[in-house]
């Protein structure tokens, strides 16, 4: 099957991702106690008033209408404003999503410079002390909670030491070098987690190609074990890797909310996180849509790289 043929078909497949993903997300918003109209009115506001910023707001109307209103607003770029500033939703989105996407990308980076070299020097030594000594350590590994991992890294490297900054950072746009100075920490403590997942995965992939026929053919021909290992058998094992480095990159998105909310970064994680506390429903709505949009790109591209190693794949 062509790539051409394989994006598009992917392309088309995002439409209906897309719609349940936001619907699910209007419909489970609106069911959490509160109203925006409380929010912005305050705690004694008369009924009538209530009623008039509804209307304002277009709450009043059906679900069905709102919603429809708003995906409509999708395909012209206007995913609404926010109830309490009145700034644009993509405004805000877009001022936020540059920390996001640097803390993700870092994270990425982390569990990649962790995972893969750990999970290759596991492989080649299995079954000895030092493949025991990872493996145990990658399972560990799993069990940290990224945000205890955070606040460790703060109390040591920020509070302690003083070598990295601690909560808190500027935006991206406003100064980029300080931005990612203070996403260090944050993309340690998202990272490692995917690094244990990814070290796992390397190692079970790597062992079963080394005790493959080919590995032996290799090794008669007198082709140096270093050279077997870290091209033959690394490429044989590609795509496991660029599996669970595709999934990683979903989880490192959604495991941002958390660590965002930790070191108090101006991300998309805190941004959900306050406009849900705010019920700021199209705050919400438009977060998760482009949330969504990433992860969906990012399975396109995964997908694309498969046929670009592997043409034999359909």
């Amino acid at each position: 099957m062509k790539v051409g043929t394989v994006v598009t078909g992917r392309l088309l497949s995002m439409i209906p991702t897309i719609i349940l993903a936001t619907l699910i997300v209007f419909l489970l918003i609106r069911l959490i106690p509160g109203d925006p109209a409380n929010a912005i009115a305050g705690e004694y506001a008369t009924p009538e008033r209530l009623a008039e910023i509804r209307a304002q707001l277009g709450l009043d109307k059906p679900l069905i209408l709102q919603y429809l209103s708003w995906l409509g607003g999708i395909f012209t770029g206007d995913l609404g404003a926010s109830f309490m500033t009145g700034q644009g939703v993509l405004s805000l989105i877009l001022e936020r999503l540059p920390v996001t996407l640097t803390l993700t990308t870092m994270g990425l980076l982390v569990a990649i410079g962790i995972g893969l070299p750990t999970g290759i020097i596991s492989a080649s030594r299995s079954g000895g002390r030092l493949d025991r000594f990872l493996t145990t350590a990658a399972t560990l590994g799993l069990a940290v909670p990224n945000f205890w991992l955070g606040m460790v890294l703060i109390l040591v490297f920020s509070i302690s030491l003083g070598w990295l900054p601690g909560p808190g950072g500027p935006l991206f746009l406003a100064d980029p070098i300080g931005a990612i100075r203070a996403t260090i920490l944050p993309a340690i403590a998202l990272g490692m987690i995917g690094g244990a997942e990814i070290c796992r995965q390397v190692r079970s992939a790597m062992v079963e190609d080394l005790s493959s026929d080919h590995v032996r053919t290799h090794k008669a021909k007198g082709i140096p074990w270093n050279r077997i290992l870290w091209v033959h058998s690394l490429k044989n094992s590609s795509l496991p890797f660029l599996t669970i480095v595709g999934l990683q990159i979903s989880r490192l998105l959604s495991g941002a909310v958390v660590v965002e909310t930790v070191f108090g970064l101006s991300g998309l994680g805190t941004l959900i996180v306050t406009a849900t506390n705010q019920r700021e429903y199209l705050v919400v709505q438009g977060v998760v849509l482009i949330m969504a949009l990433l992860v969906i790109f990012t399975n396109l591209v995964v997908d694309v790289l498969y046929r670009v190693i592997d043409p034999r794949i359909k």
